[in-house]
């Protein structure tokens, strides 16, 4: 079979398998990555995720991770919310989750479906290799899906497309198969800034620019240790990632919606309680969050950031639930339950 007969039936069944958009592109694609990177990680922008300098040589080449790859297959899968996710902002005793968090583990899900994907081109193509990622390898998934033509960085820095909005997963396959490379997908977010508006931590120095050091979605699950106190009331009632931006985007009207359900909101996950998540143990966090992608920041960085949330509600009633923290074994936890105390008192006098 002809490698454009191959790529039309593998696409044909991708979408089949559950993903809304494929498309392909060379390892070296996009040879700016590098500088790119470089220049985020000078600046200091990665803050503490030190993987991020650590293997910047592949995760700036994707020709080097893999040198026997001669095509990227880049496929995103929706987790469009079927609620208005900035609506839990507006009550400040309740838990704001990001959409993606609020079921299962985006990770092993996607990555069944990408090895799905990719064991059918090893049947079409004999002798073919894959490797397939999504999200924990040293692969800058964003670009490689824009050189794809899946979509474009927006001024979020965040993936989003005229047919796709911008809520859906990123799955790569790298293979040693040439297929047909797909036009790379150009910007198309005009003068519009509504996600660089909307931050609350003013985290865009500039359109197109991330710092992560004053991101919600990193300071409350990549952070370690005390936040900045000067970010802490920034951060509202969210205690994991942080949606905003991805929320106002003008084309999510064109998103495309999640076909696996355990994509959906768990009903004790929406808009759970503060008070309630603030007295979980190691135990009953795992438990609770057994087969979620929050159990991976572990108890203590949760109960930091439920701390930081109910200090931000004002709620004097929540007195009684801090006050046990502040003798809590990790000093994060009693440092984030005295800053809560403290600000409550000072909003209720």
């Amino acid at each position: 079979m002809r490698s454009e007969g191959v790529k039309a039936e593998l696409i044909s069944f991708a979408h089949e398998a559950g993903f809304a958009k494929v498309g392909v592109c060379r390892p070296d694609a996009v040879p700016e990555i590098a500088a790119r990177l470089a220049a985020f990680v000078d600046a200091g922008f990665h803050g503490q995720m030190g993987w991020m300098a650590e293997r910047m040589a592949w995760r700036g080449d994707p020709a080097a991770l893999w040198p026997e790859a001669r095509s990227v297959i880049m496929l995103a899968e929706p987790y469009t919310p079927d609620h208005d996710p900035l609506e839990v902002l507006e009550h400040g005793d309740r838990a704001a989750i990001s959409v993606y968090a609020q079921n299962r583990d985006y990770h092993d899900i996607v990555k069944k479906r990408l090895k799905r994907v990719g064991r059918r081109l090893i049947d079409q193509v004999p002798g073919a290799e894959i490797k397939v990622f999504v999200d924990t390898a040293p692969v800058m998934e964003k670009p490689l899906a824009q050189a794809a033509g899946l979509g474009w960085q927006g001024k979020h820095t965040n993936l989003l497309g005229r047919d796709l909005g911008n809520w859906f997963f990123l799955g790569a396959i790298f293979t040693t198969v040439e297929l047909p490379p797909d036009t790379p997908e150009e910007e198309h977010c005009g003068t519009c800034t509504a996600c660089l508006d909307i931050c609350p931590t003013d985290a865009f120095p500039a359109p197109y620019r991330l710092d992560a050091r004053r991101c919600i979605s990193y300071l409350t699950i990549e952070h370690k240790g005390p936040v900045d106190e000067c970010l802490r009331a920034r951060m509202g009632n969210r205690i994991y990632g942080c949606d905003d931006c991805l929320a106002v985007c003008p084309w999510n009207k064109f998103a495309v919606q999640a076909r696996d359900l355990r994509y959906s909101a768990r009903d004790d996950l929406r808009a759970p309680p503060l008070v309630e998540l603030a007295t979980l143990d190691d135990t009953g966090f795992r438990a609770k969050f057994a087969g979620s992608p929050i159990k991976r920041i572990g108890r203590d960085r949760f109960v930091r950031n439920v701390c930081y949330a109910l200090g931000n509600s004002g709620d004097a009633s929540s007195l009684a639930t801090l006050s046990p923290l502040l003798d809590d074994p990790d000093a994060a936890v009693a440092d984030a339950a005295r800053w809560a105390i403290l600000r409550i008192k000072e909003v209720s006098s």
